[in-house]
């Protein structure tokens, strides 16, 4: 039950409220199940466009503690892929390696590292 609606004669306000919090928060942990999400990043990013680009950056810098010219670096050897780029710099090894990695770990960067 969400209560009686703010605006008398309104009847989704509240529980269309309710209804996308409750699909955000399931949608949420499908995500983390699923391996796209590594602390409290989304991860899964393959960055297409400029925007994507600098949010993955911002991504890479954040989840390494790496500067961002060290970021955009393991970005472009990645094809822009965050989860290779994260892994390349933690663990100090190749785009290919990390790319292996990855797929040895079923795409899964917590259990890469």
């Amino acid at each position: 039950m969400v209560g009686p609606e703010a605006l008398t004669g309104s009847t989704r306000m509240k529980s269309g409220t309710a209804q996308k919090l409750v699909l955000n928060m399931l949608s949420t942990g499908a995500m983390v199940k699923l391996g796209k999400v590594y602390q409290n990043l989304m991860v899964d990013v393959k960055a297409t466009n400029v925007k994507l680009v600098d949010r993955a950056c911002r991504i890479v810098v954040e989840a390494t503690g790496a500067s961002r010219v060290e970021a955009e670096n393991a970005l472009s050897q990645t094809e822009f892929e965050v989860k290779p780029a994260i892994l390349m710099i933690l663990k100090g090894v190749s785009a290919e390696q990390a790319r292996l990695n990855l797929q040895q770990h079923n795409g899964y960067l917590r259990a890469a590292l």
